[in-house]
Parts: C-alpha cells; sequence; structure tokens
C-alpha cells in the first residue's frame, strides 16, 4: 500500500484530513476511510495509473446508478501520478434483501442500446478490455473477451494444443447457441461477483465497482454463478421482474468460462483446472 504524505493529501479535493485509515476494498486498490471537514469519505487510490484509471468506473457508477442505488461519488482525479477516488462513506452489510438485488439487476439490465460494447475501452486493469462497438454479441464475446484473454493465458500460464483444439470447439457451439437466442444489448455491470453487491444499513442493495458495457444480459447471470453469494432469492427477483429466456442455464457455461479464464490469467493455480475441465467438455 502506498504511503500517502501529508503533502500527498493536502492536494486533494476535500480540505482539513484529520483521519486516514487503511480498509478492506479489494486486491486491486488501495482503499481508506478518511475524515475531513468532520465528514467521512471511502477514498480509493491506484498508484502511477494516474486519472484515467478511474474513469471507467466513474462512468460505469453513472450509467448504473439511473436505474439502480450505486455509490455517490464526491469527486476523482490525479495526484504525483495516482489516481483517486471519493465517495461518500456508507455503512454496509453483508446481509439484506436478495430479491430486491435481483430486481434492481434486471432493471438495469432492461436498459438497451442498439449495439454491443461501448464508447471507450478500459486498458489499465489486470484484463484489458476492449469495447467497440459490435452489432453482433457472438462476434463481441468472441473477438473482443474470449480470443484476447485466451491470447493472454497463450502467454502467461499453461495452455496446450489440446486445450486449444476444445476451445475452438467452445467457440463453435457458442455460435451455434447464439443462432438460437436473441441476445439485446443490456446494460451490463460487467463483474457481479459476490464482492460486488452489498447492502445498506436499512436491508437495501447496493452495487458497486462496476465495469459496464452493452452486451447480453445472460453474461451477468453467469458470473454470479461462479463464486456464489447470490441466493434463491436473488434469481427469483431477477426473474420476476425480467425472465431470462428458456436455455439460459446451459448458455451461461460460456460466461462462466471467460469468468474462470480471466482469474486463471490474473492468478493462476487451480483456476486453470476449472477452465480446462469446462475445455474438455467441448
Amino acid at each position: 500500500m502506498k504511503q500517502l504524505t501529508q503533502e500527498w493529501l493536502e492536494q486533494l479535493p476535500i480540505k482539513n484530513v484529520t483521519k486516514l485509515t487503511p480498509v478492506s476494498g479489494g486486491d486491486i486498490n488501495d482503499s481508506y476511510e478518511i475524515i475531513a471537514d468532520n465528514q467521512k469519505y471511502f477514498m480509493k487510490v491506484q498508484p502511477n495509473k494516474g486519472k484515467e484509471f478511474f474513469e471507467h468506473e466513474v462512468e460505469g457508477i453513472k450509467l448504473i446508478g439511473q436505474y439502480a442505488t450505486v455509490p455517490t461519488i464526491v469527486d476523482y482525479g490525479e495526484i504525483d501520478g495516482d489516481g483517486f477516488l471519493i465517495q461518500k462513506w456508507m455503512n454496509l452489510s453483508l446481509f439484506g434483501d436478495q430479491y430486491q438485488l435481483g430486481h434492481m439487476l434486471a432493471n438495469v439490465h432492461k436498459h438497451h442500446n442498439d449495439r454491443f460494447g461501448l464508447d471507450r475501452d478500459f486498458k489499465l486493469g489486470r484484463v484489458p478490455k476492449i469495447n467497440t462497438w459490435q452489432d453482433n454479441w457472438t462476434d463481441f464475446f468472441i473477438k473482443q473477451r474470449l480470443n484476447p484473454l485466451m491470447d493472454m493465458a497463450i502467454k502467461n500460464r499453461e495452455i496446450s494444443k489440446e486445450d486449444l483444439n476444445h476451445f475452438d470447439n467452445l467457440k463453435e457451439a457458442f455460435k451455434k447457441d447464439m443462432d438460437n437466442h436473441h441476445s439485446d444489448a443490456s446494460l451490463l455491470h460487467g463483474d457481479l461477483w459476490s464482492g460486488n453487491f452489498s447492502f445498506l444499513e436499512d436491508g437495501k442493495p447496493i452495487l458497486i465497482d462496476p465495469d459496464v458495457y452493452y452486451g447480453d444480459r445472460e453474461f451477468d447471470i453467469g458470473v454470479t454463478t461462479v463464486f456464489g453469494g447470490f441466493n434463491a432469492d436473488f434469481y427469483e427477483g431477477y426473474n420476476d421482474t425480467y425472465p431470462l429466456d428458456t436455455g439460459w442455464k446451459r448458455r451461461i457455461q460460456y460466461y462462466q468460462f471467460f469468468y474462470l479464464l480471466a482469474h486463471y490469467v490474473m492468478f493462476g493455480g487451480g483456476y486453470g483446472l476449472e477452465v480446462k475441465s469446462i475445455l474438455s467438455q467441448y
């Protein structure tokens, strides 16, 4: 964690900082509870990545915030090459109304665009995201999600020729499944694992740390199933609001594969076994 000097803190847009306490906030950013002018804030710092690092998150919060509860942004910027993002402090709980969480996500997904992608790429994360607009979800997901990620895996991890043959078969199976499935370009959270939602003190859900773009809504649903944390109430709330199409439980395996492959690229270890287990089915 970067040591923040008094000189660094004095350049923040909030003044009279009297307390700075490191807190948990994921494995990518340095996170702090900060008190300034008797107000409590949550601040994330990304050393040496500049203001651009948080522009994507700010855009995502603004987009999703039109349809769901999200953190309140105070300001973001850059100090001595370090990116920072300041939000109002929230007292959060691990427990709350998951039915409403599903309902909330469904309302986000109901916001459609006429194409898949986003106005800008996000290349500063551990897994860069190419978001060039596409008219076809199959092309977008294969060319701008699966293929670039597998290229990273080939460079950084153990991927055999047999794995690549299975990968080609998986992509062909995906194409066939998409031929029989209509994909709308829904606004996606983009990284909806259990660490990226929480609950306010009154039990109402809140979505955090988005990685937004417009894609097939089954992508978000697939990600929710990888590490758990979403209960039956969540899926009931979602389907009562925006019912999933027949066959979704089969199709989400492609998105589970993508998410596990991303974790294999980032962290290695046992994720490789899960990736190869899915590949072996194709």
